[in-house]
């Protein structure tokens, strides 16, 4: 990897959401025509409808995709981290999401304070997972809050991540018309 820092360690994704992870399947993530880059600036309505993402692997493999908002509800103060924003199981390798289970459907970025981050996490499954089955908080059920990535990895039996992406988002001023 030579003097290349990880731009997930830089955005403080590796230590704050996931563990440092060897990244070993393809995610490609577009809001439309825009490609996520990590660290990337996307804008809250570009980002109102979910990403088209692409997932590498074999057809036999089976992926859960994880998207938070570690920064909830500013940065300065997650009291909230993590705001689950999407939760899909059962995503065949080679992919999206569209072919898997949704067990949280997907809510666009509307930070209201600061810039925050939107991360999307990859697991491998290692068997298919049922919807009824998937453990998460009382209160991330009722207000997607206090969801935490690493719990519902170790709670679900999904190992490490295999791959991860994020990117950054902040208030649009409201457009005042004359």
């Amino acid at each position: 990897m030579g003097s290349n820092v990880d731009p997930l360690v830089v955005g403080g994704v590796i230590g704050e959401v996931v563990d440092l992870f060897v990244p070993t399947t393809m995610m490609d993530v577009n809001f439309g025509t825009k490609h996520v880059n990590n660290g990337c600036d996307i804008k809250p309505s570009l980002a109102a409808d979910p990403p088209f993402v692409k997932i590498g692997g074999r057809p036999c493999h089976l992926f859960t995709l994880v998207m938070t908002d570690p920064d909830a509800p500013s940065p300065s103060e997650p009291s909230m981290r993590e705001c689950l924003h999407w939760l899909v199981i059962n995503i065949p390798g080679g992919t999206s999401p569209i072919q898997g289970d949704e067990v949280i459907s997907y809510v666009g970025p509307k930070p209201p304070l600061g810039i925050h981050r939107y991360t999307l996490v990859l697991f491998q499954q290692k068997s298919r997972l049922s919807t009824a089955s998937i453990e998460l908080p009382a209160k991330t059920r009722e207000t997607r809050a206090e969801f935490n990535t690493r719990n519902f990895a170790d709670q679900n039996d999904l190992g490490m991540p295999v791959a991860a992406a994020y990117f950054n988002s902040h208030k649009e001023p409201n457009r005042r018309r004359h």
